[in-house]
């Protein structure tokens, strides 16, 4: 169980780091962050939902004294970590913005501990500076550390990492009850209906009806989110939280070779030692992974 987890992880997080060929394809259409988020989640929010009613209805019951998990993971995370992450590629930039957002890992290591009593072994506490120290390199902040950002950049960055990590602590208690169907469904809803009302809905709509929005639209609210959160939802539910979140940090490594590969971007020598720090931080808690079904 813990193997197969850890490669669901694996798996929704590499789809994860395809989100940025389809945020620049409607950037390029006009549409802000606020509406590309109101959008992917609203979307896929609806797919999931038809397909529930259809085919799954039994997994759209859910106990109404369990709705703060939803409302915990759809606004407090999805709808939170996205508006702080937006914040703060305007306040600083999208490397710094990025390295920011992957100290998620780091708050759910600690958060799991103090919430959901689990280990902080020395692996996983090696495997997190790994993670840490690969993204920044991944991201270009390492090794120049010329980037400048203002406090209240400071802030949201770290905002958004809170709320990228606070998925898998507020989701890890649902997994136990409700199936991924289930928890992504009424996530993405719940998040959908909070950001309408902030997301200009006439403007949206009026460039929904004038823009060729669509196929992106639909590509990314069923690739970097339905199936991206199915997967990694699933294997959560097989994974501590803290051990899912590092190695979800395979997501900048794909973000980054789909960028050398799609769009032309180079690859430098500090971006490639990112990649292995991140590769032996995953690879590192698969093993520890591996050597507790085996004690087991």
């Amino acid at each position: 169980m813990g193997l197969g987890g850890f490669w669901l992880v694996g798996a929704g997080a590499a789809l994860w780091g395809t989100i940025g060929l389809f945020v620049d394809a409607l950037q390029q259409l006009g549409f802000t962050s606020l509406q590309i988020t109101l959008l992917r989640t609203g979307t896929a929010g609806l797919i999931l939902l038809i397909y529930a009613f259809l085919w799954r209805r039994d997994q759209l019951r859910i106990n109404w004294r369990d709705l703060p998990y939803f409302l915990g993971t759809g606004i407090c995370s999805i709808a939170f970590f996205n508006w702080c992450y937006f914040q703060a590629m305007q306040e600083a930039s999208l490397s710094v913005a990025a390295v920011l957002l992957y100290t998620g890992p780091a708050f759910v290591v600690v958060l799991a501990r103090v919430f959901l009593k689990e280990p902080l072994t020395p692996l996983k506490i090696l495997a997190l500076i790994g993670t840490l120290v690969g993204c920044c390199f991944v991201v270009g902040w390492l090794p120049g550390l010329d980037q400048n950002i203002t406090l209240y950049g400071l802030i949201v960055g770290l905002g958004s990492g809170l709320g990228y990590g606070l998925y898998s602590i507020i989701g890890k208690p649902a997994t136990s009850r409700y199936s991924p169907l289930t928890i992504t469904t009424y996530t993405f809803i719940i998040a959908a209906l909070f950001l309408a009302p902030l997301a200009q809905p006439q403007t949206t709509l009026i460039m929904l009806a004038t823009t060729p929005a669509w196929p992106y639209i639909v590509g990314l609210s069923l690739i970097p989110t339905v199936i991206a959160y199915l997967l990694y939802t699933q294997g959560l539910s097989m994974l501590e939280s803290g051990r899912a979140s590092i190695a979800a940090t395979i997501e900048p490594v794909i973000a980054v070779l789909l960028g050398m590969l799609v769009l032309g971007d180079n690859l430098t020598l500090w971006q490639g030692i990112g990649i292995i720090f991140i590769l032996a931080a995953v690879i590192g808690i698969q093993f520890e992974t591996a050597e507790t079904i085996e004690k087991a």
